[in-house]
């Protein structure tokens, strides 16, 4: 990776950070706002919403952190440096959100078998109060959830938190309406499935990154037409492909060449690396050139022409 692609990313971080920074102090002042609302009130909604608020304050300190640990410089020992932090942080961030989902599903069973007592008039107005704090926090996260993993973690606890919201203010409006407590547990399963569906997607994502796959917005078999077609190169084989965190890829491969003088040969690997980051946004490669096919290794034909 260039030094300017370096810090492109350093400052694609900062902006992450303070993303995340303004969202962490919304979630930090709700969790106060509704816990106390739900102790006032006797909800145990408002108290378990609450409650998953404090998981998420915890989930969004947990990825501002791992973005300033991936903003310090490569090592002798951490030579991609503590990018793999943010993907770590995604990770926990999906599983924290799975287990918020189990236990709303949990908490949903209680109420159906013995309904609480709510006050439905304070419920709704916290809630209100919360889903407007929410949505500020989506705002300000949307932008970079599409490139981020780590901030689409973030963005996802948001989103659950907004969703709770609309969940407790429906299920209040209902309990002020009809009297009927029992639409608290079932708006909250409802809720819960969707926070579930979009936790799985994190999780997969994240572990599709840790098992270095090939990111599902890039096509090997592209790539190596690709390569084919810059001048010099006859064929590309032993091609590897994957993410070094959520917007940062990486290649290696061999690239089967003419015999020819070593200045013709740098100036392919710099036609190779100019479309890679251009067409590609691959930012770190590795390519190994050679003048006969390599039959040394026996996962030297992937991604090449010979593959089964």
């Amino acid at each position: 990776m260039t030094e300017h692609e370096h810090g492109s990313s350093h400052l694609v971080i900062s902006s992450n950070q303070r993303r995340l920074l303004i969202a962490l102090a919304i979630t930090g002042l709700m969790t106060v706002v509704e816990l106390a609302g739900g102790l006032v009130s006797n909800s145990l909604a408002l108290i378990g919403d609450a409650g998953h608020m404090f998981t998420d304050t915890l989930a969004l300190g947990l990825s501002f952190f791992a973005l300033s640990l991936a903003k310090r410089p490569a090592t002798q020992t951490k030579t991609y440096g503590y990018y793999r932090a943010e993907i770590l942080a995604a990770l926990t961030n999906g599983v924290v959100l799975i287990l918020v989902s189990g236990y709303i599903f949990y908490e949903s069973y209680r109420r159906l078998v013995t309904p609480p007592e709510v006050h439905g008039g304070l419920m709704v107005i916290v809630a209100a109060v919360g889903l407007v704090a929410n949505v500020v926090g989506i705002s300000v996260l949307r932008f970079g959830r599409t490139r981020n993993l780590n901030v689409k973690g973030a963005f996802l606890h948001m989103l659950s938190d907004t969703l709770s919201s609309i969940g407790v203010i429906a299920a209040g409006a209902i309990i002020l309406l009809t009297g009927r407590t029992i639409a608290d547990p079932i708006i909250s399963i409802v809720i819960a499935l969707l926070i579930l569906r979009g936790a799985g997607g994190l999780v997969l994502e994240s572990i599709n990154i840790l098992l270095e796959a090939v990111p599902k917005n890039l096509d090997v078999s592209q790539i190596n037409n690709a390569i084919r077609e810059i001048k010099g190169v006859r064929d590309v084989h032993d091609v590897h492909l994957w993410a070094i965190t959520s917007d940062i890829y990486a290649i290696s491969c061999h690239l089967l060449i003419q015999d020819q003088m070593v200045s013709n040969c740098t100036r392919i690997v710099d036609d190779v690396n100019q479309m890679l980051s251009q067409k590609f946004g691959i930012s770190h490669s590795t390519l190994q050139l050679e003048c006969e096919e390599c039959e040394s290794s026996p996962v030297c034909h992937i991604g090449g022409e010979h593959e089964v």
